[in-house]
Protein backbone atom coordinates (compact mmCIF):
# COMPACT_ATOMS: atom_id res chain seq x y z
CA UNK A 1 0.00 0.00 0.00
CA UNK A 2 1.44 3.51 -1.20
CA UNK A 3 2.33 6.26 1.28
CA UNK A 4 -0.02 9.16 0.31
CA UNK A 5 0.53 10.56 4.06
CA UNK A 6 3.24 12.82 2.89
CA UNK A 7 0.31 15.35 1.15
CA UNK A 8 -0.90 15.60 4.12
CA UNK A 9 0.86 17.93 6.84
CA UNK A 10 -0.08 20.40 10.11
CA UNK A 11 -0.59 23.08 8.26
CA UNK A 12 -3.40 21.61 6.23
CA UNK A 13 -4.84 20.27 9.45
CA UNK A 14 -4.39 23.89 10.24
CA UNK A 15 -6.05 25.45 7.01
CA UNK A 16 -8.82 22.82 7.52
CA UNK A 17 -9.41 24.31 11.29
CA UNK A 18 -9.24 27.54 9.88
CA UNK A 19 -12.31 27.14 6.78
CA UNK A 20 -14.23 25.43 10.08
CA UNK A 21 -13.30 28.98 11.76
CA UNK A 22 -14.75 31.23 8.85
CA UNK A 23 -17.81 28.98 8.32
CA UNK A 24 -16.36 28.24 4.99
CA UNK A 25 -17.60 25.26 3.75
CA UNK A 26 -16.75 24.75 0.21
CA UNK A 27 -13.31 25.51 1.43
CA UNK A 28 -14.10 22.81 3.73
CA UNK A 29 -15.36 20.46 1.14
CA UNK A 30 -12.05 20.90 -0.96
CA UNK A 31 -10.27 19.02 1.84
CA UNK A 32 -12.52 15.56 1.58
CA UNK A 33 -12.13 12.56 -0.89
CA UNK A 34 -15.21 12.10 -2.74
CA UNK A 35 -16.40 9.22 -0.72
CA UNK A 36 -15.74 10.94 2.81
CA UNK A 37 -17.56 10.55 6.25
CA UNK A 38 -18.11 12.64 9.28
CA UNK A 39 -18.87 11.42 12.38
CA UNK A 40 -20.44 14.02 14.95
CA UNK A 41 -19.90 14.02 18.30
CA UNK A 42 -23.51 13.74 18.97
CA UNK A 43 -26.34 11.96 18.08
CA UNK A 44 -28.29 8.47 18.22
CA UNK A 45 -25.97 5.82 17.32
CA UNK A 46 -22.87 4.82 18.58
CA UNK A 47 -20.50 6.55 16.82
CA UNK A 48 -22.75 10.03 17.08
CA UNK A 49 -24.00 11.20 14.01
CA UNK A 50 -22.59 9.34 10.83
CA UNK A 51 -22.93 11.37 7.69
CA UNK A 52 -21.74 9.84 4.21
CA UNK A 53 -21.16 11.11 1.04
CA UNK A 54 -20.69 14.46 -0.36
CA UNK A 55 -24.33 16.07 0.18
CA UNK A 56 -25.28 14.49 3.38
CA UNK A 57 -21.11 15.78 4.73
CA UNK A 58 -21.56 19.30 3.14
CA UNK A 59 -25.11 19.58 4.76
CA UNK A 60 -24.04 18.04 8.30
CA UNK A 61 -20.78 20.84 7.96
CA UNK A 62 -23.91 23.29 7.52
CA UNK A 63 -25.99 21.75 10.51
CA UNK A 64 -23.19 22.75 13.02
CA UNK A 65 -23.11 26.10 12.06
CA UNK A 66 -26.85 26.28 12.37
CA UNK A 67 -26.90 24.89 15.58
CA UNK A 68 -23.78 27.20 16.54
CA UNK A 69 -24.10 30.57 14.74
CA UNK A 70 -20.85 32.46 16.25
CA UNK A 71 -18.80 28.68 16.54
CA UNK A 72 -14.97 28.62 17.08
CA UNK A 73 -12.60 26.23 17.37
CA UNK A 74 -9.32 27.54 18.90
CA UNK A 75 -6.07 26.47 20.48
CA UNK A 76 -5.44 24.30 17.35
CA UNK A 77 -2.98 21.86 17.53
CA UNK A 78 -2.10 19.05 15.63
CA UNK A 79 -0.31 15.99 14.04
CA UNK A 80 0.25 13.29 11.93
CA UNK A 81 1.56 10.04 11.00
CA UNK A 82 1.22 8.12 8.73
CA UNK A 83 -2.33 8.34 7.23
CA UNK A 84 -4.00 9.22 10.45
CA UNK A 85 -4.42 12.60 12.08
CA UNK A 86 -5.31 14.58 15.32
CA UNK A 87 -6.40 18.07 16.03
CA UNK A 88 -6.95 19.07 19.50
CA UNK A 89 -9.20 22.21 20.23
CA UNK A 90 -11.46 24.15 22.61
CA UNK A 91 -15.00 24.94 20.85
CA UNK A 92 -16.82 27.80 21.95
CA UNK A 93 -20.34 28.73 20.66
CA UNK A 94 -23.63 30.47 21.53
CA UNK A 95 -26.62 28.06 20.24
CA UNK A 96 -29.59 29.84 19.07
CA UNK A 97 -31.26 29.72 22.43
CA UNK A 98 -28.80 31.83 23.63
CA UNK A 99 -26.98 28.85 25.80
CA UNK A 100 -23.12 28.73 25.45
CA UNK A 101 -20.77 25.69 25.08
CA UNK A 102 -16.99 25.84 25.89
CA UNK A 103 -15.72 22.41 25.85
CA UNK A 104 -12.61 20.78 24.59
CA UNK A 105 -12.36 18.42 21.77
CA UNK A 106 -10.32 16.57 19.41
CA UNK A 107 -11.15 15.21 15.56
CA UNK A 108 -9.54 11.94 14.41
CA UNK A 109 -8.35 11.74 11.09
CA UNK A 110 -7.63 8.75 8.32
CA UNK A 111 -6.28 9.90 5.16
CA UNK A 112 -6.83 8.82 1.69
CA UNK A 113 -4.95 10.41 -1.61
CA UNK A 114 -3.81 13.54 -0.05
CA UNK A 115 -7.68 14.47 1.39
CA UNK A 116 -9.57 13.50 3.88
CA UNK A 117 -11.76 10.50 4.28
CA UNK A 118 -12.96 10.31 7.86
CA UNK A 119 -13.25 13.09 9.99
CA UNK A 120 -14.36 11.68 13.57
CA UNK A 121 -15.17 14.54 16.20
CA UNK A 122 -14.95 14.16 19.55
CA UNK A 123 -15.55 16.66 22.50
CA UNK A 124 -15.90 16.76 26.84
CA UNK A 125 -19.53 16.89 27.73
CA UNK A 126 -20.21 19.65 29.95
CA UNK A 127 -23.17 21.60 30.89
CA UNK A 128 -24.12 24.90 29.28
CA UNK A 129 -22.45 28.28 30.54
CA UNK A 130 -25.87 30.18 30.78
CA UNK A 131 -29.30 30.11 30.17
CA UNK A 132 -31.22 32.11 27.86
CA UNK A 133 -32.62 35.33 29.47
CA UNK A 134 -36.21 35.76 29.97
Amino acid sequence: MPDTSSEITTEVLQAFADAWNRHDVDALMSFMTEDCVFEASAGPEVCGTRYVGRDTLRAGFAEVWATFPDAHWGNARHFVCGDRGVSEWTFTGTRTDGTRVEVHGCDLFTFRDGKIALKNSYRKNRPTLGTPKR
